[in-house]
């Protein structure tokens, strides 16, 4: 009974957490999950993977709500709120196989890993200074994400994750398109500094 209700929460979980908070700024997925037995499958799978990812869109929650109550801007609100239906997708993939959240019970700003607590705090700071250093740490956040999740792309062979994955990426490409319109604005030009220009220009050309 357990494991019969886990599949179906699960399945209903990832079925609609990448299609509700993310719409106005167009993240909208297509895509269908893989079969409902196969997101309990275990063979291929990258632990530390899911534990990274799911701390790292924390992370990008926690910095936009941060910049959101300094500036005001929707912007962080909007993708915010897509950042917490990814947090719930990696979180559901946890859950249904009994892994350690490591962000139960956390509050914002608190993180395991040590990297990403130095990095959430770095962020929020640079922020502070002006709405345009705001916008430019949204798409230095979604530029690490893209990195990340290409590298755990890279390295599973995992139905379930390759899924969760994939839409995470599309959902991260949306924000950095939605950070460089921002900067548009102010005429700052972002460049690059986890993928590549060549990559970021290719995000870029589906605005």
């Amino acid at each position: 009974m357990y494991k019969h209700t886990s599949i179906i929460v699960l399945a209903l979980i990832l079925g609609t957490s990448f299609s509700l908070a993310a719409q106005p700024i167009e993240e909208v997925q297509v895509n269908s999950p893989p079969a409902v037995e196969a997101l309990l499958a275990e063979s291929g799978s990258t632990e530390d993977g899911l534990l990274y990812m799911r701390e790292e869109e924390k992370l990008a929650r926690d910095v936009y709500l941060a910049l959101y109550e300094r500036w005001g801007a929707r912007t962080f609100l909007n993708i915010a709120k897509a950042e917490q239906q990814h947090m719930d997708a990696v979180g559901a993939l946890l859950a249904v196989r009994n892994i350690e959240d490591p962000v139960a019970g956390s509050a914002a700003g608190e993180f395991k890993n040590a990297d990403l607590a130095a990095l959430y705090t770095s962020l929020v700071e640079q922020g502070m200074k002006s709405i345009q250093e705001a916008y430019l740490v949204g798409a230095i956040i979604e530029d690490l994400d893209i990195y990340d999740l290409k590298e755990y792309l890279s390295k599973t062979t995992d139905e379930a994750e390759i899924w969760v994955y994939t839409n995470l990426l599309k959902g991260s490409e949306n924000h950095m398109r939605a950070f460089i319109r921002q900067l548009d604005r102010y005429k700052v030009t972002y460049k690059a500094r986890y993928i590549s220009e060549a990559e970021l220009a290719s995000i870029l050309s589906g605005r």
